[in-house]
């Protein structure tokens, strides 16, 4: 017995550290890519501009003027508009697909699967500059609807404007958000809907009591995803919108950039980070509602 305690004993402490050196890589990277990154910025944000990297002495004025100062408040709300319209657009859009994927794909589901991700392939930047293409004033949409004789000339309402950052990021985030609503559609055990077709339940019914309740979570997951990136997104207003879709991203970028006044830009981020927190537990109280009720 004791023979096979000692044997078992290596073993367990082999185990042991090999788990260690599988997590340690990533441990590493997260303290330093994530837990540091947020740690400077909270450091830059109660800092006061000198012109120096880092700023000189304590202060709470960057956060004043972010909550003073209406410009901040007026952007901010744009920004979480454009990111709640994007997020509408993706998941709404997004959901047939996932739920053709799960439900009647069949045999070609593996390559339905491949040309969802085939947009993660290119560049987000390309992606951007196509629609810019399409949007652009002698672009695709408006040589297309000249030639069909729906109008006489080309116009100016498609680019730089609010709906085309919307209708580029939500072809953009468009595989964050079926993948995720794939995942819990896939989930659901095909004998429910089986069972509640046999019940009586006509398909309609049987999908507004059994299946949309029950993929809430990866739809919530899909919302996340899109939202909470698109707040923050500089580049898309800036190619495709014009001043009136100027985002909070283009102003945090501003302040690192030609501004050079990096605890302004800080305390932007970290005003930025705690609305998108904010949204996050809703959506996790959401999420947990959902789940108690299923």
């Amino acid at each position: 017995m004791s023979t096979i305690v000692a044997a078992q004993a290596p073993e367990t402490r082999s185990l042991s550290g090999f788990r260690v050196a599988m997590l340690l890589p990533g441990a590493l990277v997260t303290f330093l890519l994530i837990l540091f990154a947020l740690g400077l910025v909270l450091f830059l944000a109660f800092r006061a501009n000198d012109g120096s990297l880092l700023g000189t002495g304590f202060t709470v004025a960057n956060f004043a003027t972010v909550v003073s100062d209406p410009l901040y408040w007026t952007v901010t709300l744009r920004s979480l508009v454009i990111a709640a319209l994007v997020t509408l657009a993706t998941v709404v859009t997004a959901y047939p697909v996932a739920y053709y994927l799960a439900f009647h794909a069949g045999r070609r589901r593996g390559l339905l699967l491949f040309l969802v991700t085939l947009p993660f392939w290119t560049s987000y930047l390309l992606r951007v500059f196509a629609w810019k293409i399409v949007l652009a004033y002698n672009g695709v949409l408006n040589s297309a609807l000249i030639e069909s004789g729906i109008w006489s000339e080309p116009t100016l309402a498609f680019l730089n404007t609010p709906a085309a950052v919307v209708v580029t990021l939500a072809h953009a985030y468009a595989p964050f958000a079926i993948l995720p609503i794939y995942v819990a559609l896939d989930t659901i055990p095909k004998s429910l809907v089986e069972a509640a077709s046999d019940l009586g339940a006509r398909p309609f019914t049987s999908f507004r009591r059994v299946v949309l309740p029950n993929s809430m979570p990866g739809v919530l997951a899909a919302a996340l995803v899109v939202f909470v990136p698109t707040v923050g997104d500089y580049v898309t207003p800036a190619l495709v919108g014009g001043p009136a879709s100027t985002m909070i991203g283009t102003l945090i970028q501003a302040e690192f950039g030609k501004a050079n006044d990096w605890p302004f830009g800080a305390a932007l981020s970290v005003a930025v980070m705690l609305v998108i927190l904010a949204v996050v537990l809703v959506a996790r109280f959401t999420d947990r509602r959902f789940g108690s009720r299923t």
